[in-house]
């Protein structure tokens, strides 16, 4: 039960030809878990299903003098968005006017799912997702935003400049991927416009689906990325184009840089879901740090509301502003000097500057009261009255000084940071691990005839009371739910184990007919929910449990034989 390091996580398989080139819209599948050869095969797939399972449409978002911002396409021209999802998404797409972000402008943002859709994916796409580390978990109930903004001067126009933005709508959280993606897609669209879009998405109808563990060759425009959907170096190949070594991870240290000498009490304000408001001069530097401070308790997921760029136009606006209660579970990435205001109330705020190349080292900042902070002018540094649970760490602080100083190069300061986090999020979790661990019952207490059993770092500090803090947290919510959920599945798998090393013809002949009946239909229905919620029992026990099953009905009279081979109506 204890989490994985990263030296387990990083391996790379063996089997892993480095010289392997692999063609176009094709896939090499990385080893799997026990029971492999008892998954399904992949959905038969309908047309703009793989699209689909990338993507939810692409937006076109243009400012009108007259309506302001109006999504202008949406491609595949089916796709659905209500007009509540199309107001955010115009409002989301274009910086606030006093960012000035002439040129090209990459960010993110998220919003609420205004409606429960069905995709024809939705069972495949289910399975796919409970494979995928937390940090690559499909959102549910929200939709991200990953937005190319271009504003130029053009005398031509009555604004006097050209303003509009592509914008691609996912419930995949790969940052990554999809920024860069943007960069090959975007330039040619404001060239050749709409031709351009619609043979974009017939290539992306074309890619594999997203499953973790694969690495994929997928083409778009005329260029190959290569992507891994895990943390596993990716294969080198030299007829592609882009390699991406990472899909979501964005640069902790560029994000964290003008705060962190903070860093570890970051860490703990998201670890316990507080309210926390980053207010930043531009909607990329807003959205990164919202997504460096979510990542920063990987592997652990950050079950609490966040939003990479937030606006005073989104629908959740008076919600998350009211004075009449506490402010909300949430992080908030905000660029507009009405939140230095609107937000003053809340507990945590964190104002950084512009992220130029770290230059010479930030200077040693204290915690600033949040009484000091009046205007978005305002100095970079926290802003809050929280005490950190646990002492400071200076050794990091030392460390990543000393890269700056050594000009070390990025890359290897945002590799010794990750590498810090990971360690601080384990040291705090593996003793909740190691005791939902041992809960378990021992598998030889394990009876088939017996209903399936249930569930019964360096750094010193204040750890017990940063634990009690921890359990009155929707992290700690979500990161049970996930544990229950698993040690469930794992004693239903130990009991299935357990019957198909059982002789059941023998048993049943010490049984009336009715009683063997009744013992087919409740194995076929444990064998259905194996395969739905596809149990991690070792291989060959869900074909083992089958023809268990046949054996006993072949032992019934031949009428019974014909009912109970009839297939279950759904």
């Amino acid at each position: 039960m204890a989490l994985q390091g990263p030296e387990e996580l990083l391996e790379e398989p063996e089997d892993l030809d480095e010289d392997a080139s692999i063609s176009p819209a094709e896939e090499i599948t990385l080893p799997v878990g026990p029971g492999a050869e008892d998954e399904p095969q992949e959905a038969v797939l309908l047309p703009w299903d793989r699209f689909s399972a990338w993507l939810h449409c692409i937006c076109v978002v243009g400012f009108d003098l007259e309506l302001g911002q109006a999504v202008e396409v949406i491609y595949p021209h089916h796709s659905k968005l209500s007009e509540k999802e199309k107001t955010s998404i115009c409002y989301l797409s274009f910086p606030d006017s006093n960012s000035g972000c002439l040129g090209d402008t990459q960010f993110c943002f998220r919003f609420r799912q205004g409606s429960n859709r069905k995709s024809s994916l939705g069972c495949f796409l289910e399975n796919a997702d409970r494979d995928a580390p937390p940090c690559l978990k499909r959102e549910q109930g929200h939709y991200y935003g990953y937005v190319y903004f271009r504003q130029v001067r053009d005398k031509s126009l009555k604004r006097g400049y050209f303003q509009k933005s592509l914008v691609l709508i996912s419930k995949l959280p790969y940052v990554t991927f999809f920024h860069s993606l943007l960069k090959i897609l975007a330039p040619e669209y404001f060239e050749k416009q709409e031709p351009c879009l619609e043979a974009a998405c017939n290539d992306i109808d074309r890619w594999p689906t997203p499953h973790p563990g694969r690495v994929l060759t997928l083409p778009i425009m005329g260029v190959v990325i290569k992507v891994l959907t895990f943390p596993w170096p990716v294969p080198s190949d030299s007829s592609v184009s882009i390699v991406l070594p990472t899909i979501h991870e964005v640069d902790l240290f560029r994000c964290f840089y003008p705060v962190f000498f903070h860093i570890q009490m970051l860490w703990e304000l998201v670890l316990l879901g507080e309210a926390l408001v980053v207010m930043a001069p531009s909607p990329a530097e807003s959205s990164n740090t919202v997504l460096a401070l979510v990542s920063c308790i990987s592997p652990l997921r950050y079950c609490s509301d966040f939003r990479p760029y937030f606006t005073i136009h989104d629908s959740e606006f008076k919600e998350y502003t009211t004075r009449t209660q506490a402010p909300p579970s949430v992080i908030l990435g905000v660029t507009n000097p009405f939140f230095a205001k609107t937000l003053q109330h809340w507990p945590h705020i964190i104002r950084i500057g512009d992220m130029k190349q770290a230059g010479e080292m930030a200077k040693q900042m204290k915690v600033k009261k949040l009484k000091n902070l009046k205007t978005l002018d305002s100095k970079p540094g926290v802003y809050t009255a929280y005490k950190a649970y646990l002492n400071k760490d200076e050794e990091i602080i030392k460390q990543l000084q000393k890269g700056v100083n050594q000009k070390r190069p990025s890359a290897a300061q945002n590799a010794i940071l990750r590498r810090y986090f990971l360690e601080l999020t384990q040291s705090f979790i593996i003793p909740l691990e190691r005791y939902v661990a041992s809960l378990m019952p021992l598998q030889k207490s394990i009876s088939p005839w017996k209903t399936g059993p249930q569930l019964t770092s360096r750094t010193k500090g204040d750890w017990i009371g940063l634990y009690r803090h921890f359990l009155k947290s929707p992290n700690f919510d979500g990161w049970f739910r996930s544990r229950r959920r698993e040690m469930t599945q794992k004693l239903e798998a130990l009991h299935l184990e357990a019957l198909c090393e059982e002789d059941l013809q023998q048993r049943i002949q010490r049984h009336t007919e009715v009683e063997a009946v009744d013992l087919v239909l409740k194995l076929k229905e444990k064998l259905t929910q194996a395969e739905k919620e596809q149990l991690p029992v070792r291989p060959g026990t869900l074909s083992k449990l089958r023809s268990h099953i046949e054996a006993v009905i072949l032992a019934l009279p031949e009428d019974l034989q014909g009912i109970l081979h009839k297939p279950d109506t759904p």
